[in-house]
């Protein structure tokens, strides 16, 4: 008889295995040939389940089990799948680094988690060497290729011959993993995953947007494509650097949707904006596709319209709220922000992100910078006032590791003990209808004599003339005040030599609202920096310091 407390993410692949043997579940795109076509490896759903039994019994042996937190430094694969899945069957607890957030981020991470064991290419494990990456608590190492100096097993000697396996009786609560934030709106931290969330995000996705199994997925993003097998959706990985997605090549990703039918895309909004912009230049249609996610910031409203050009009539682009801490949270069909939400984008109202998804409750608190210990009625705001959004429900994680002040800054205590409110530290208000208004980042906010601007209404007006491409607020100290500070990246650099006049279009288009009559100060900025996730947040610290420079 099954234990009712056992829960395990990693339990769906062996259900999924019997249903459908021989369906497709991971397919990896690889590089393009002389002749213009792909190549592609694959695993079933059965050679996926067999495979990770088998590393799952090799990493026992070799010490990685239950509890045991276990760096991952591997590129998108067949043996990232496989890897992945037999830590979880393993019990072991898969610690999550993007490679792409910087040496330096990337050593304080490693020392934060404590890991025990380190499975990797053999790039990583140089760097981990030289660089001596965890090494106070680093024990076991594996290497995913060529083995050099460094010791330990490689994954080939790990892998066993008997493909049976008896998975961990993980708990409900049990820690499954250890996600490290981008880093793109503060320092990185360490989320704590349990098995429940895991399987709360998985119940949400299914339902909400009504997933099938025996669909395909291309994810373009690493961790959400561990939702296919679990979903029953075979993960398409296509041939790109998960951390660099707007520099993707998007013939590429057409021809993954179109080799293998996919039914399912989650992308980032730079995604969204290279692949349909090249959709609607080649005349791209994908009928394949019942469903596109955008995730990891908000994309623009023209973006969002071209791509859905390229689907057929009935099918939308959805654009998705959460963050690492908690996700999915919201969601809103194209249609509906595209027809009754942009124009009041246009006119500096923020942009609506949709209504709250599952069993998630969100509410808008005062905004402050302190710690808040328990969670009181009187901290929630009046319909339409802009504060901090806070949340709580099934997929909020509950703290950070190794981070007690960081848990004590974002967690709020409910008040009858049950599960923790999380403060997004993103500025929003609620709508009439319930829908919820993303305003920018609470620390990006700008205090002018008294006034609070905030970022997403401010810029949003910029946005909307035709030789923008993208601008962000910042402000820059001057003496005693904060001076704030509109940075403008131009849509085609060739058309817009003489910036002088296309500021003074764009102090004139300021002028018509009240929210951004005081941003007086303009420059053009080449390229803004983004983060290494999804590269579509605006690292505003450093536009900051460079707009300092410039002023100077």
């Amino acid at each position: 008889m099954p234990d009712p407390d056992f829960l395990n993410i990693a339990a769906h692949l062996p259900v999924m295995a019997q249903q459908q043997p021989d369906a497709p579940a991971v397919i990896v795109q690889g590089k393009e040939s002389l002749s213009g076509t792909y190549s592609y490896t694959r695993f079933s759903a059965r050679e996926l389940d067999d495979e990770s039994n088998r590393l799952a019994r090799g990493l026992l042996q070799a010490g990685i089990g239950r509890g045991v937190r276990t760096v991952l430094m591997v590129k998108p694969s067949l043996e990232f799948f496989a890897l992945t899945f037999a830590l979880f069957k393993a019990g072991a607890v898969p610690v999550m680094v993007d490679p792409g957030m910087g040496i330096r981020n990337l050593g304080k991470c490693l020392a934060e988690a404590e890991p025990h064991a380190f499975i990797g290419i053999p790039r990583a494990h140089a760097a981990r060497v030289v660089l001596r990456w965890a090494a106070r608590t680093n024990r076991i190492n594996v290497t995913v290729g060529l083995r050099l100096f460094w010791g330990g097993a490689t994954l080939n000697q790990l892998r066993h011959d008997d493909p049976s396996f008896e998975m961990a009786l993980t708990k409900p609560d049990e820690i499954a993993a250890i996600l490290f934030t981008s880093g793109s709106t503060g320092v990185p931290k360490g989320v704590v995953y349990t098995h429940n969330i895991f399987e709360a995000q998985v119940r949400c996705l299914r339902d909400q947007y009504a997933i099938a199994p025996g669909e395909r997925d291309l994810a373009t993003f690493p961790l959400f494509a561990l939702f296919g097998p679990a979903l029953g959706m075979a993960a398409i990985v296509p041939n790109m650097d998960a951390s660099k997605p707007g520099a993707a090549d998007p013939r590429a990703i057409v021809a993954a949707i179109k080799d293998h039918k996919a039914t399912n895309l989650f992308a980032s909004p730079a995604l969204i904006e290279k692949v349909g912009r090249f959709g609607v230049e080649n005349e791209v249609r994908l009928p394949t596709l019942k469903r596109v996610i955008s995730a990891g910031a908000p994309a623009s409203p023209a973006s969002l319209h071209r791509f859905k050009s390229l689907l057929s009539p009935a099918v939308s682009v959805f654009p998705s709220y959460g963050a690492t801490e908690a996700l999915p949270l919201c969601m809103i069909e194209t249609q509906e922000l595209l027809m009754d939400t942009a124009h009041e984008t246009d006119e500096g109202k923020g942009i609506c992100v949709g209504r709250s998804l599952g069993d998630a409750t969100i509410k808008i608190i005062r905004i402050s910078e302190e710690p808040i210990e328990t969670w009181t009625d009187d901290l929630e705001l009046p319909q339409g006032e802009i504060g901090e959004i806070a949340v709580c429900g099934s997929v909020v994680t509950q703290r950070y590791f190794n981070r007690p002040e960081s848990t004590v800054q974002a967690k709020i205590e409910s008040a009858d003990g049950g599960p923790c409110w999380h403060r997004m530290g993103d500025l929003g208000y609620m709508d009439q209808v319930g829908r919820l208004w993303f305003c920018g980042r609470k620390a990006h906010r700008v205090e002018v004599e008294g006034e609070t601007l905030f970022t997403i209404p401010c810029e949003r007006i910029f946005d909307t003339h035709p030789k923008v491409k993208r601008t962000a607020l910042v402000g820059v100290q001057d003496e005693s005040k904060t001076v704030p500070v509109l940075c403008v990246e131009v849509d085609d650099e060739e058309d817009v030599v003489d910036f002088e006049y296309l500021k003074r279009e764009l102090l004139d288009l300021g002028r018509e609202h009240p929210q951004t009559e005081a941003i007086t100060t303009l420059l053009r900025h080449p390229g803004f920096p983004v983060d290494v996730r999804h590269n579509a947040k605006i690292f505003r610290e450093k536009l900051a310091l460079w707009a300092e420079g410039q002023l100077r």
